[in-house]
């Protein structure tokens, strides 16, 4: 059964902006449906265009390109809360595919309807434009991550902000996050092979800092890995939710 927007569980979550009523009547009008999604599904692929757009309500997943010789390049993880599609929304195709790693569940919007929220809901508008800033501003935070640290850096940098991400949507268990994506795929994003990596998640085992083990991440002293990664802030700031 669909989630009216009203008794959205995402809604009650510290991590996100709060919504009036006008708003919340509005996406109930916006939103078509729910659509699930198994491990290993494609929702949206490179290169072509979606006559649908989708928030994750539930799983996780992951978005990557390919490229011209069949090598994947990882270019970020879908978290509950995430928008995705606007590409395809706004380009017309996507420029990179998103494939589900756990069980999805994605609230559904047809992506012929965005142009409502800007003739209709100037506010909405603006929090999907806040959206694309943000995730501008990670981009940028994530290529610098990849471009100027050293593993042991980078490695730390992303468990940590796995970890806080995570426990913004309550989907930690005191200092346990479910991690439900391969090494491989950390190698990508990282720029890393998956042997610096392996070595890396290794270290930090050893030091008693991060367990990566069975799809489960254990932060075992949250300081160091801060430290490590260069990380003052150990919260998130709240986002707007489509």
């Amino acid at each position: 059964m669909s989630t009216n927007c009203s008794n959205c569980p995402l809604r009650k979550l510290d991590a996100f902006l709060d919504m009036s009523g006008a708003e919340v009547a509005f996406m109930e009008r916006f939103k078509t449906g729910e659509l699930e999604a198994q491990p290993g599904t494609e929702i949206m692929a490179q290169g072509q265009s979606s006559t649908h757009l989708f928030t994750c309500l539930k799983g996780m997943g992951l978005r990557y390109k390919t490229l011209e010789d069949g090598r994947r390049q990882v270019v970020g993880f879908v978290l509950p809360g995430d928008f995705i599609g606007l590409q395809a929304g706004v380009m017309s195709e996507m420029e990179h595919s998103v494939e589900a790693s756990t069980p999805m569940r994605l609230c559904t919007f047809n992506r012929s309807d965005l142009w409502t929220l800007f003739t209709s809901h100037p506010s909405r508008a603006y929090d999907l434009t806040r959206i694309a800033a943000l995730e501008e501003v990670f981009l940028g935070e994530a290529l610098a991550v990849v471009g100027q640290l050293d593993a042991i850096a980078k490695v730390s940098w992303a468990l940590h902000r796995f970890y806080v991400r995570l426990a913004s949507v309550n989907m930690n268990d005191e200092n346990h996050v479910r991690l439900p994506y391969r090494q491989q795929d950390l190698a990508d994003a990282l720029g890393l092979s998956l042997v610096h990596t392996n070595k890396t998640l290794a270290r930090l085992r050893e030091d008693q800092i991060a367990t990566w083990s069975d799809d489960q991440l254990t932060i075992h002293n949250m300081e160091r890995l801060s430290k490590l990664a260069r990380e003052e802030s150990q919260g998130i700031a709240k986002r707007p939710l489509i």
